[in-house]
């Protein structure tokens, strides 16, 4: 038909499709007879492992990474989750500007759109940065890693655990191949282990973008406001959470897993210790670290440390009755309100999902003779881990229903992606509300 324009992919749907198109390309590679050591994987399995390694989850359904998967399998999970950590699209982005094609406006505002950016000035540079950052610093991890593992492995096994486990880590995935079934808990009093992997994953949530901020200006006097208060947020969360979990667990866990396990459960999902065998305040600690998760432009989820510091500054300056203020400067209206927005719709995803979870679970005969406040606690646990991206578990993946699987993995792409981009798939402004052009009468309401 004449006249009639071809109607083009919105910025947020070709992030979702991005997305979408390399986990069913994973499920494919997954599901090849060589890429496991054993038996083939079922389609919904080599689905579940394709979309938690895409998002930087960790949740798998086999017990053992390290023994299920054969070399090409474990390149294939590598690269799944170098390709979800960075993203397609940055990626794309990268290698265009590498081979000199000129990227065009349109292209420039899909990109801005999955960085989460709010200017597209200099957005290449930008792009360049976060593909160098992120390839050194996981090069650094490499070495450390050899120094670890060094005797530990044969030769070529050492160079593959070292080169996956620093790509897990930066990327916040959480996935090991060492090959026992109980994590890194062989390794819980391996100081530069410890440290190494606490690094790549801290790094990781801080997100590119502050780590080359704090390169360039080498002073926290001038680094910009999003650096300051990403650093702020991101060091108080570890110490707190390393007190609260060592103060609960007492004697169930060192001060070293106990720093450990404040970090990883936020963004990634390593473990020193059986958290299962964590008390009820434990979990409802951790539980919390994973939902605020990590911070904007970086490999892990949650809502991330600026909307959670928002929130908090706008309850601490209503209660006073002052303007939330940050810096010495004022914060809009329109980012108190998306804080907001995001924070409730982030917990009602959580509780319909584990609403969802335990329709499906419960009464299942696998659970027959197990508590239910029991179960309730490891399906609420499963779904803020799933949306978090964080992969902490308590063991239950492995056994649940194919049905549970697939509300794992739209929580799981829910996280990863963001409400912001979910939502502008049917309404590019939902978030910025009063543009209709049309002025109404303010109404007060009684509050309280």
């Amino acid at each position: 038909m004449q006249g009639k324009k071809r109607r083009k992919l919105s910025p947020a749907a070709i992030i979702v499709f991005s997305f979408i198109g390399v986990i069913l390309l994973g499920t494919v590679l997954l599901l090849l007879p060589f890429s496991t050591t054993g038996d083939n994987l079922s389609f919904i399995d080599a689905l579940f492992v394709s979309s938690s390694t895409v998002t930087v989850t960790g949740l798998m359904p086999v017990s053992n990474v390290g023994m299920t998967f054969s070399v090409f399998g474990k390149i294939v999970l590598a690269s799944l989750i170098q390709i979800g950590g960075l993203g397609w699209v940055t990626l794309y982005a990268f290698i265009l500007t590498t081979l000199g094609v000129r990227i065009g406006i349109n292209d420039r505002i899909v990109i801005k759109k999955a960085l989460n950016l709010d200017s597209a000035s200099g957005l290449l540079n930008v792009v360049k940065r976060i593909v160098i950052i992120t390839f050194s610093v996981q090069a650094f991890g490499f070495i450390l890693n050899l120094i670890t593992f060094w005797g530990d492995f044969p030769f070529w096994k050492m160079i593959g655990i070292s080169a996956f486990h620093a790509i897990s880590s930066f990327n916040n995935c959480g996935l090991d191949i060492i090959g026992v079934s109980n994590n890194l808990v062989n390794y819980s009093g391996n100081i530069l282990l410890n440290f190494n992997t606490t690094l790549l994953v801290f790094l990781g949530g801080l997100g590119t973008i502050v780590i080359y901020d704090l390169l360039k200006k080498r002073s926290y006097k001038k680094l910009t406001i999003h650096s300051k208060i990403v650093l702020k947020v991101s060091l108080l969360l570890v110490i707190l959470g390393t007190l609260m979990l060592k103060v609960s667990e007492r004697d169930n866990i060192t001060w070293l897993q106990a720093y450990f396990t404040s970090i990883s459960v936020r963004t990634a999902g390593f473990a020193t210790v059986n958290y299962a065998t964590f008390k009820n305040a434990s979990l409802i600690i951790m539980m919390m670290l994973t939902f605020i998760g990590a911070s904007p432009v970086s490999t892990g989820g949650g809502i991330k440390t600026t909307t959670f510091y928002t929130i908090v500054r706008s309850i601490t300056s209503a209660s006073q009755g002052k303007k939330t203020l940050t810096h010495n400067r004022k914060i809009s209206e329109e980012d108190k309100l998306r804080a907001f927005t995001l924070f409730f719709i982030s917990i009602a995803v959580i509780i319909s999902g584990a609403i969802f979870l335990l329709f499906i679970e419960e009464g299942r005969e696998i659970y027959n003779g197990l508590n239910d406040a029991f179960l309730f606690k490891r399906i609420l646990f499963e779904a803020t881990s799933a949306f978090g991206t964080s992969g902490i578990t308590l063991g239950l993946t492995p056994s649940l229903h194919w049905g549970s699987k697939v509300i794992l993995m739209l929580m799981m792409l829910f996280g990863r992606i963001g409400p912001i981009t979910i939502f502008s798939l049917w309404n590019k402004n939902w978030n910025r509300p009063g543009k209709s052009g049309v002025e109404y009468i303010e109404e007060k309401i009684i509050i309280g």
